[in-house]
């Protein structure tokens, strides 16, 4: 009987942390050649939607040893999250347009 008391009591507790350590999405808006953000730091497992809000087509990419990717060609318009899982620096850019350039720090 004590031990269901204890979980009845603990469980609460125990959703509540875990709706903390849920991944949070974030938002970097491409528009002017530009991105929204020079830099952003968020957790590991966080992921960042990169959005084209832009009249021309980006190619967001990372070649930094953690959290590399590459979306390929984004249209005006369109839509893509990256995970990143790795704790770190990584740095992202357009291959389009080099002058576009955001770190994302990655900790704990």
């Amino acid at each position: 009987m004590k031990l269901k008391l204890a979980a009845c009591f603990l469980l609460p507790f125990a959703f509540a942390a875990s709706q903390l350590a849920q991944a949070e999405d974030h938002a970097i808006i491409q528009k002017d050649r530009e991105f929204s953000k020079t830099e952003i730091t968020i957790k590991p497992g966080d992921k960042i939607v990169f959005k084209n809000n832009d009249e021309v087509t980006h190619n967001v990419f990372s070649n930094s040893k953690l959290n590399a990717f590459d979306l390929k060609t984004q249209k005006p318009g369109a839509s893509s999250e990256v995970t990143f899982k790795e704790e770190g620096t990584t740095e992202v850019r357009c291959a389009i347009h080099p002058k576009m350039k955001v770190v994302v720090t990655v900790k704990k």
